[in-house]
C-alpha cells in the first residue's frame, strides 16, 4: 500500500492548521473518519480522481486567477508534498530561495546584498544586475516536461500515478497540457522541481557564481554589461528549448547597482536598502483593511497582531523603527476611532551589513 492512513491523518493534521473555521474544512472534519477510510480506499484501489476546481480572483499585489481544490484533494496535496520534499529538498541549490524550510524572501535579499558588497570590494566597483523573470509561470508549466522530472528521481509507480493524476488536473487558458494551479500547495514544489533545471544550468553549465532566484524572479551580477547581454540570450534559449517557458520581454532589466537593483520588495543600493514605494502602499493598505475587519467583528485580535508582526518584520528589514512605531500607532488609533489607515510613511532606508 502506497498510501496508509496514518500518512493521511498526518496530511489532514498539516492542511488543518489556522483552517478549521472554514466551511468546507468544517463539513469535511464532521464526518472526518468516513472521509479518509474513503480516501484511502479510492487511492489504494486506483479509483481516485481529482474533483474540479473552485475558481476566483484576487488583487495581491496584482489581478491573479486562484483554483482551489477541493478539501480531499487538498489532503492528497499534504501527503505529496511532503513526500516529494524528502526526495527534492536536498538537491535544491542554496540561491533557491521560495516555499523552502529556512529560507524565504529575506534570507534571498540578505544573500543579495552581501554578494553585491563582494563583488564590488565593498562598493569600491561598479557592478551590473541582470533581472529577468517569466512571462505566465505557472500558467506556462508543460506537463510532459514536469512529468519527465519528476519520473528521474519518483521510483514509486504508485506514486507517480498519484502525481500525474493531479498534475493532469488542471488546465490553464493557455492550451491543453499547460499550467499547474496557483492554489495548490503542490505547485510550489512542482515550480521549484522545473526551474531547478535552470538553476543546475545556471550553476554547473555556465558556472555563474552570482545568480539568485525567488520563484521565476531571478537575478545575475557581473562587472561587464556586454557580459550580461550575451548571457540573457543563453538562458532565454535554454527556457525556450527546454523547459517551454518564456522570459517575460517587458521584465528583462540590466542596471548599474548604484541605480538600484530591485528585488522582491526591496531597492538595494550601495551602503544601504530601501523598502520599495509600492510594497510600502500595499503594506499600509492591507493593514488597513485588517484593521476595517476587526473593528467589523470579522478578524480577532490575535490574527490582526500576526498580520501586525508580519509587516514589522518586513520593516524591520529596513532598520524601520520610526516607520514601525507610526504603524502601530495608526493600528492602535484606527480600531479605537473605527477607521482606516492612510499611508503617509516616508521612504525607509537600512544600511547594508
Amino acid at each position: 500500500m502506497f498510501v496508509t492512513l496514518e500518512n493521511l491523518f498526518s496530511a489532514w493534521d498539516e492542511f488543518k492548521k489556522e483552517k478549521r473555521d472554514k466551511p468546507d474544512v468544517m463539513e469535511f472534519e464532521r464526518r472526518i473518519e468516513d472521509n479518509l477510510f474513503r480516501l484511502y480506499e479510492d487511492l489504494n484501489k486506483k479509483i481516485y480522481f481529482h474533483q474540479p476546481y473552485q475558481t476566483f480572483y484576487i488583487y495581491d499585489p496584482k489581478f491573479r486567477v486562484i483554483n482551489k481544490a477541493a478539501v480531499r484533494d487538498r489532503v492528497v496535496h499534504h501527503f505529496v508534498f511532503k513526500y516529494l520534499e524528502k526526495i527534492y529538498q536536498p538537491l535544491f541549490i542554496h540561491q533557491s530561495y521560495s516555499c523552502q524550510k529556512g529560507k524565504g524572501t529575506h534570507l534571498a535579499v540578505q544573500d543579495l546584498s552581501r554578494a553585491l558588497r563582494a563583488v564590488t570590494k565593498n562598493y569600491t566597483k561598479q557592478v551590473w544586475a541582470l533581472k529577468m523573470d517569466i512571462k505566465k509561470f505557472f500558467d506556462s508549466i508543460d506537463h510532459e516536461v514536469l512529468l519527465q522530472l519528476l519520473k528521474r528521481r519518483v521510483k514509486d509507480k504508485d506514486i507517480f500515478w498519484l502525481l500525474e493524476q493531479i498534475v493532469r488536473s488542471f488546465n490553464s487558458p493557455r492550451g491543453q497540457g499547460k499550467g499547474v494551479p496557483i492554489g495548490n500547495l503542490t505547485s510550489q514544489i512542482f515550480a521549484n522541481i522545473y526551474l531547478s533545471e535552470l538553476d543546475y544550468f545556471v550553476k554547473f553549465i555556465l558556472r555563474e557564481q552570482y545568480y539568485f532566484r525567488y520563484a521565476d524572479d531571478f537575478v545575475f551580477l557581473h562587472e561587464d554589461r556586454e557580459y550580461l547581454l550575451r548571457l540573457r540570450q543563453r538562458v532565454q534559449k535554454f527556457l525556450r528549448d527546454k523547459l517551454c517557458l518564456t522570459a517575460h520581454p517587458q521584465k528583462i532589466s540590466i542596471r548599474k547597482f548604484r541605480q538600484g537593483v530591485d528585488f522582491l520588495g526591496y531597492v538595494l543600493l550601495p551602503h544601504r536598502a530601501a523598502l520599495r514605494t509600492k510594497t510600502k502602499r500595499r503594506m499600509f493598505k492591507k493593514i488597513s483593511r485588517k484593521v476595517e475587519e476587526h473593528n467589523e467583528g470579522l478578524v480577532d485580535e490575535n490574527k490582526l497582531n500576526q498580520s501586525m508582526q508580519s509587516y514589522l518584520g518586513i520593516i524591520g528589514h529596513c532598520n524601520g523603527h520610526r516607520l514601525g512605531q507610526k504603524l502601530q500607532n495608526e493600528v492602535w488609533a484606527r480600531k479605537r476611532a473605527g477607521g482606516a489607515i492612510c499611508d503617509c510613511g516616508k521612504s525607509v532606508e537600512k544600511p547594508l551589513d
